[in-house]
């Protein structure tokens, strides 16, 4: 090899700093290369998002009916407790315990009445209105979970003392919507 290097006039050294030119120039992506990736990664992109806003909205949905699945029993359990009030409003249900204003039967972002993405609203009739000796309790409760967004939920709630959800999916859900299975 040696000799056809000669005979071509060329060193050892030049040969090298050519290889060294050439390998300089093929470092890196071209734009085009670049932009495959860019467009592939945008399709992959635009399929994914839609499944993922789905998913959420069905983990908020599911949020949702637990939330109410967890007022029920706790609207129940502060009418045994407090059998002169009967059913109350979302706020009595929280707190720190130990009072009819405070009864500590659900966490505390539940009783603000706003969670994963719902607004939920609970409301007693049927009694007095007032807690104490000698008024009428509160006999009938009404529960309402609503999305606060089309983006965090599709489906409205509604339960109320008979423990059966019910859902609607264009209105606010009421006594007469079908009930969920």
């Amino acid at each position: 090899m040696d000799t056809e290097m000669l005979k071509i006039g060329c060193s050892r050294e030049t040969i090298s700093e050519r290889k060294k030119k050439h390998m300089r120039k093929q470092k890196g992506f071209s734009l085009i290369e670049l932009l495959i990736v860019v467009a592939i990664i945008l399709i992959i992109a635009a399929i994914a998002i839609p499944n993922l806003l789905r998913s959420r909205i069905a983990a908020n949905e599911a949020s949702a009916v637990g939330s109410i699945r967890t007022i029920n029993p706790a609207q129940v359990t502060y009418s045994s407790t407090y059998p002169d009030c009967g059913f109350t409003a979302l706020a009595n249900l929280g707190g720190s315990g130990g009072s009819a204003g405070g009864a500590g039967l659900i966490d505390a972002v539940l009783a603000s009445g706003v969670k994963s993405g719902y607004s939920f609203n609970a409301g007693a009739s049927g009694g007095s209105g007032t807690c104490g000796s000698g008024s009428q309790p509160n006999t009938l409760y009404s529960l309402t979970g609503m999305p606060l967004s089309q983006q965090t939920g599709q489906r409205y709630f509604y339960s109320d003392q008979s423990g059966v959800i019910r859902y609607n999916t264009s209105a606010v859900a009421g006594a007469t919507d079908n009930p969920l299975q």
